[in-house]
C-alpha cells in the first residue's frame, strides 16, 4: 500500500511538471520563431552560426514537446521502459539547451557583425526592392533609428541625395520629410545600436526563462526517476 501511495504521489506531481514542460516547450518554439523573423528580415539567408541558433531553439521546443508525450505515455501506463527513455531524453534535451547557451555566449560578437553587416547590405538594395524598404522603414520605424552606425550611412546609398533619407528616419513621419532635412528633425542613432539595446534588456528574461525551463526539467527528471524506482518496487512485490 505505501508503494501504491508513493507512486500515485509522484505520478501526480509527474503530470503538473508534465504540463509544465508542454508549457516550455510552447514558450521555446515561440522565442525561436521571433528570433528567427527578425534575423530574416535583416539577414541574408546565408548558412552561419548566429542563424542556426534559432533553428536549434526551435528543434529543442519541437522535442521538449514530444519528450512530454512520452513521459505521460509512460506515467498512465506505469511502463518502466518508457519511464527511462523519458529521463534520458530529458538529460539530452537539457545538455542541448546547456550547448545552444554556450554557442550564444561565443557567438554573440558574431551575431552582432552578421547584422551590422547585413543590414548594410539591405540598405544598398534600399531604392531597387520594395520589400527590402517595406523591412527597413519598418525597422527603422519600431526602434526610431537612422541608418546602420547612424543617418550619414544613407549618403553612401547609390541614387540617395546626400541631403535625403527615408521618411521613416523622422521623428514625425510625414511624405517627404526625409528630403532636405534638419537633424532636429530624424532620428540620429542607428539600428544597429538600437536594436542591440533593445536585446540587451531581454537578455534578463530570457535567461530568467531559461533557467525556469532548466529547474522544471531538473524536477522532471527526479520525479520520473523516483516512479521508475517505485514501478521497480511494485514488480519486486509481486
Amino acid at each position: 500500500m505505501a508503494v501504491e501511495g508513493g507512486m500515485k504521489c509522484v505520478k501526480f506531481l509527474l503530470y503538473v511538471l508534465l504540463l509544465a514542460f508542454c508549457a516550455c516547450a510552447v514558450g521555446l518554439i515561440a522565442i525561436g520563431v521571433a528570433v528567427q523573423v527578425v534575423l530574416n528580415q535583416t539577414i541574408t539567408h546565408e548558412t552561419t552560426p548566429g542563424s542556426l541558433l534559432p533553428v536549434v531553439i526551435i528543434a529543442v521546443g519541437a522535442f521538449l514537446f514530444l519528450v512530454a508525450f512520452v513521459g505521460c505515455c509512460g506515467a498512465c501506463k506505469e511502463n518502466y521502459c518508457l519511464m527511462i527513455t523519458f529521463a534520458v531524453l530529458l538529460s539530452l534535451i537539457m545538455l542541448v539547451e546547456v550547448a545552444v547557451a554556450i554557442a550564444g555566449y561565443v557567438f554573440r560578437d558574431k551575431v552582432e557583425s552578421e547584422f551590422n553587416k547585413n543590414f548594410r547590405q539591405q540598405m544598398q538594395n534600399y531604392l531597387k526592392d520594395n520589400n527590402t524598404a517595406l523591412v527597413l522603414d519598418g525597422l527603422q520605424k519600431e526602434f526610431e533609428c537612422c541608418g546602420a552606425n547612424n543617418y550619414t550611412d544613407w549618403e553612401n546609398i547609390t541614387g540617395m541625395a546626400k541631403d535625403r533619407v527615408p521618411d521613416s528616419c523622422c521623428i514625425n513621419i510625414t511624405v517627404g520629410c526625409g528630403t532636405d532635412f534638419k537633424k532636429s528633425t530624424i532620428h540620429t542613432q542607428g539600428c544597429v545600436e538600437s536594436i542591440g539595446v533593445w536585446l540587451r534588456k531581454k537578455i534578463l528574461l530570457v535567461a530568467a526563462a531559461a533557467l525556469g525551463i532548466a529547474f522544471v526539467e531538473v524536477l522532471g527528471i527526479i520525479f520520473s526517476c523516483c516512479l521508475v524506482k517505485s514501478i521497480r518496487s511494485g514488480y519486486e512485490v509481486m
